[in-house]
């Protein structure tokens, strides 16, 4: 019969596993040596990608890795050590590096796959939790992930030392992807489909309303059609334009509460007496999320898109940057 255990029991336990694979983390900081340096310039050099190899829960971990190095900029797989042997070695190229998870170093899957990697001359940086042995003595590189005690009570379950290999593992990344010169846009081309992606890949001009959509009027018109102007193209807001296309000024319809507070004729103003000049716009070539940083900061929910001259191109609102996923 399950034992019940008082919230304060259950509370510790939870606090001891975090404390004990926190201290296997920072432990990693002062192993990282000439060896981490050689694993990282190895993976560099390599021309094709990086295969991750590891059974069991090191397997697990591989798999993240691998993600990690991938969308880090880094060309990486996951290739199962077992499945290897039986024709997935094909995977790997002259051309590629390996990396081989295994706490113990001697999983029997990963040292069965070294004659054929020794064969072709691929680079190995292995990930274990013992220096001395057998894949850390072959390898090209080793980092130690060697951990004092599994967060597990009975010391048994992979727990502290897979946590240690996974971080090491985005340490390899990172340092990767800085060797690289990463950028955040490149991050974003290998997410288009996620909200970072949207919001590092998609411009203004790609959500903007152009052409007949873009509400505009001239400075002489009057104030009763600039209001048919913003009702008929549901923006919010008109922009007033020279005859050449050049931006003038906006009215918007915190600018229509402000008209009538004042007691203005609509009949009779025109759309320069009323309209905000110099108003906050936006270049077309902009990022969308400078457009939505830009509506937070002023408190506006619609934006004139000018290009560099001060041409009115197009306009947006928050309703056009939600439907874009940007915001």
């Amino acid at each position: 019969m399950t034992a019940l255990l008082p919230d304060d029991r259950v509370l510790a336990a939870g606090r001891a596993a975090l404390t004990t694979e926190a201290a296997a983390v920072a432990a990693l900081v002062g192993r990282l040596d000439s060896g981490f340096v050689t694993a990282c310039r190895c993976l560099l050099a390599i021309r094709g990608r990086v295969v991750v190899t590891g059974m069991g829960k090191s397997g697990h971990i591989g798999n993240k890795v691998a993600a990690t190095l991938a969308s880090t900029g880094t060309p990486a797989f996951f290739m199962h050590p077992a499945e290897a042997s039986h024709g997935d070695l094909g995977m790997i190229t002259r051309e590629d590096a390996v990396i081989a998870l295994s706490n113990s170093g001697e999983t029997t899957e990963l040292l069965a796959l070294v004659p054929t990697l020794r064969r072709l001359g691929v680079p190995i940086v292995a990930l274990t939790g013992n220096p001395a042995s057998t894949l850390a003595r072959i390898a090209t590189a080793h980092l130690d992930v060697s951990v004092a005690a599994e967060a597990c009570p009975l010391n048994l379950a992979p727990t502290a030392s897979t946590t240690a290999t996974l971080a090491m593992g985005d340490a390899l990344a990172v340092a990767l992807l800085e060797l690289r010169g990463f950028t955040a846009e490149d991050f974003a081309r290998s997410h288009p489909g996620g909200s970072l992606g949207r919001r590092l890949l998609l411009h203004v001009e790609d959500v903007m309303r152009s052409g007949a959509a873009v509400p505009a009027v001239r400075p002489e018109a009057l104030l009763r059609d600039g209001l048919l102007e913003m009702s008929s193209k549901g923006l919010g807001m008109t922009a007033i334009t020279d005859p050449d296309g050049r931006l003038r000024g906006v009215y918007t319809d915190g600018d229509l509460r402000r008209t009538l507070d004042h007691g203005l004729d609509l009949r009779t103003s025109t759309m320069q007496a009323v309209m905000t000049a110099a108003p906050k716009t936006i270049l077309h070539s902009a990022l969308a999320a400078d457009a939505v940083h830009l509506m937070e900061t002023h408190g506006i929910t619609a934006l004139a898109v000018v290009d560099a001259a001060g041409h009115l191109v197009g306009a947006l609102n928050v309703h056009d940057l939600l439907r874009a996923g940007v915001m």
